[in-house]
């Protein structure tokens, strides 16, 4: 296919569908693409929103907790 093949068959789409169609194909297949990628990436994501939601339900000790009850078994100690 030569240079002149591919500006014909893009003269006769955009005389066919015209611009504002032409545009509006373009969007759609962006969304569609970016829908799929993130299909591709949901079970990631959702491990990840999970693991959140398990922390936030039963947040971890903090080290502060710890290092105040470590002083309270050592003055009882006394």
């Amino acid at each position: 296919m030569s240079i002149w093949h591919l500006i014909i068959l893009l003269v006769v789409v955009v005389v066919i569908f015209g611009t504002g169609k032409l545009r509006n194909i373009g969007s759609d297949l962006g969304n569609a693409m970016r829908d799929f990628k993130k299909g591709l990436n949901g079970d990631e994501d959702e491990a990840k929103r999970k693991e959140a939601e398990r922390l936030r339900a039963d947040p971890p000790a903090s080290p502060t907790d710890t290092t105040t009850q470590s002083q309270r078994d050592s003055s009882d100690a006394k």
